[in-house]
């Protein structure tokens, strides 16, 4: 299978640059797979799970934040929020996150308030699927 450069940056470091065979996002209206050659896109990333299929067929899971990503020159750019693999994710501190955007959406709002409090509430839901999913490869 043809190779394409992939670059994963998130707000506090890269997260991972490399050739890769395909790259699976969380778009907005769905998944979006990236095979190389693709044509040149820009496309708006949800916070949810980003898989990559290196070079050798393996696959690497991540948990994303809200973001973007490039596909321009047989080379995809990837900038998000937050990255994190499963493994560093803590679990404990995600179900806190949860909870305590859950009380908060109970609660009178602003609108601005409401709609960070709904990021950060969807952000917490994906860390904690990400860290309880049990990943097989076919």
């Amino acid at each position: 299978m043809a190779l394409f450069h992939v670059r994963i940056m998130a707000s506090n470091k890269t997260f991972f640059n490399g050739e890769v065979q395909m790259v699976v996002l969380p778009a907005l209206d769905g998944e979006c797979g990236i095979l190389a050659r693709h044509e040149n896109e820009v496309i708006s990333i949800q916070p949810g799970e980003l898989r990559v299929q290196d070079k050798d067929g393996n696959w690497k899971y991540a948990a994303v934040g809200s973001g973007f990503a490039q596909m321009a020159n047989n080379r995809l750019t990837v900038l998000v929020d937050t990255a994190e693999r499963p493994e560093d994710i803590d679990e404990a501190r995600a179900r806190a996150a949860m909870e305590r955007a859950q009380e908060e959406l109970r609660q009178k709002q602003s609108i601005q308030e409401y709609y960070r409090t709904q990021a950060v509430l969807a952000r917490a839901i994906s860390r904690l699927k990400e860290k309880n999913r049990r990943h097989i490869n076919l």
